[in-house]
């Protein structure tokens, strides 16, 4: 079985998806955004991950924001679909709708409501979406209650569609164990917002995260940085663009998140609802955050 050849490398920026005072989503928005990152040279772009509020999707939602991504993009890096289900035959009706929808690759989350498979069980579930789709798979390894242990991730050895590992949910132990054990076998992608440069020495192939969603061209920069083993610039980016993170963490990420983009001059529209947008308090910090990393004047 050949597995479709993605490139899955380096500065990968999710993106988020805008929605509009009726809670609907906006598709010219989410078009300027792709066009913005674009422009700020990352190596792929993932619609529908947590930063574009997946798990508030319904079908039809992703599989529009998916081909509008898609026809933005034009074959200049690989798009990536995210998929955020609990069950799997939810999460295969999703692969397929965004397959469709012309993705290069999926990102999907193991299952993480309430009740909690064995690891046979969360290989099945990768194994049956890759054969139903045909196409790469991310195993997206963010939820804190549900993480997917190394053991597991092992036993996806032999799971041909899957292709690489995100790696999340804050634990950059849980992280380096996968680079010692499994980086021949995956490529493995960091998504410690605040640790890409630590991430990047120990030798993650590159991140799939939240904050290139804000700071692209510094995170695009801190990887180069990296590879050409000039630390002292990458340690200086890693600083400016923890700053903003800090400032931009919080529980209601969708909303602050797009705070960012917004004072950036970037228009990324609302968070969806129940999540209301980042209060002024919220706004002022974030603003004095980007000012110090030099984003804004």
């Amino acid at each position: 079985m050949h597995v479709k050849d993605v490139q899955l490398g380096g500065m990968i920026s999710t993106v988020v998806t805008p929605f509009d005072a009726n809670d609907e989503v906006d598709l010219d928005l989410l078009r300027g955004e792709v066009k913005y990152l674009l422009d700020q040279g990352v190596t792929a772009i993932c619609a529908c991950g947590s930063t574009g509020e997946g798990q508030t999707l319904s079908l039809e939602e992703s599989a529009a924001i998916c081909a509008t991504v898609v026809d933005e993009v034009a074959g200049r890096v690989p798009v990536i679909g995210g998929v955020i289900q609990n069950s799997t035959a939810q999460a295969k009706r999703y692969s397929l709708a965004l397959k469709e929808a012309g993705v290069d690759a999926l990102q999907v989350t193991p299952v993480h409501y309430v009740f909690a498979p064995s690891p046979e069980e969360t290989v099945a579930h990768y194994r049956e979406i890759g054969e139903a789709t045909d196409l790469p798979i991310v195993l997206y390894n963010v939820v804190p209650w549900a993480l997917v242990p190394v053991s597991t991730v092992e036993l996806l050895r032999d799971v041909p569609h899957v292709v690489a590992i995100k790696q999340s949910g804050g634990d950059v132990h849980l992280l380096a164990d996968l680079l010692h054990r499994m980086r021949d076998r995956f490529t493995v992608l960091a998504a410690l917002d605040d640790l890409h440069y630590p991430a990047f020495v120990m030798g993650a192939h590159g991140a799939l995260a939240a904050i290139p969603t804000v700071t692209p061209r510094l995170s695009v920069e801190l990887w180069d940085a990296v590879q050409a083993g000039d630390h002292a610039k990458a340690l200086a980016l890693h600083e400016r663009i923890l700053t903003v993170w800090r400032a931009i963490d919080a529980p209601n990420l969708p909303a602050t998140l797009k705070a960012a983009l917004e004072l950036q001059g970037r228009s990324p529209g609302l968070p969806r609802r129940p999540f209301k947008p980042a209060t002024e308090t919220e706004r002022e910090r974030i603003e004095a955050a980007l000012r110090e990393a030099h984003l804004i004047d």
